[in-house]
């Protein structure tokens, strides 16, 4: 081998080995590997965080609004489905839709016979809700059954992430409540 090749050969080695010991652009390179996997779990948070917010927010007001009819002010003030609904509505101004909200009401025979599972939702062409909900508060000792639902949009999260639970993409955020009226 005559000296150029040598020096050559030397330089590229160098050359390696200076491309391989630098890490300017490592950051910048694990950063692109990290953001889209990071950013999708922080999608998914926030989203599952919203809807079960949402969810306990329902409950509590599922909580209160049950009170009206257990201590008998639905009977006394002669409350109709609408006006009862808007008392539930009123409670829920900050993730809900007054229009979106269903509210059911029923009187059951017996414990074992209340029906506090979810029901099965009907659409029209729209995708408007069809149900139709009964409001029956009872008279004093009936056992009653308050439903409150809400269809919640879900957006599909990056990765295939979703909180749906409907055949329509959507949510059916539901919160029921069952007790005996005072006497």
């Amino acid at each position: 081998m005559t000296a150029p090749d040598i020096a050559t050969k030397r330089r590229r080695r160098n050359r390696c080995a200076a491309f391989v010991g630098d890490s300017k652009g490592a950051t910048a390179v694990e950063f692109a590997l990290v953001a889209a996997p990071f950013l999708a779990l922080l999608i998914a948070l926030i989203q599952t965080f919203i809807v079960f917010f949402a969810q306990e927010l329902l409950e509590s007001v599922v909580r209160q609004s049950s009170r009206l009819i257990l201590t008998g002010q639905v009977k006394d003030q002669a409350m109709t489905q609408a006006a009862f609904k808007q008392k539930v509505c009123d409670q829920v101004v900050i993730f809900f839709t007054c229009s979106g909200l269903m509210v059911d009401v029923q009187v059951a025979n017996a414990w074992s016979s209340a029906n506090t599972a979810m029901p099965s939702l009907t659409f029209d062409g729209t995708g408007t809700v069809t149900n139709n909900w009964q409001f029956n508060p009872g008279d004093a000792g009936d056992i009653v059954v308050l439903r409150v639902m809400y269809v919640w949009p879900v957006v599909l999260g990056p990765l295939g992430f979703n909180l749906s639970n409907m055949s329509n993409g959507n949510r059916l955020i539901m919160s029921s409540a069952a007790f005996q009226n005072e006497p």
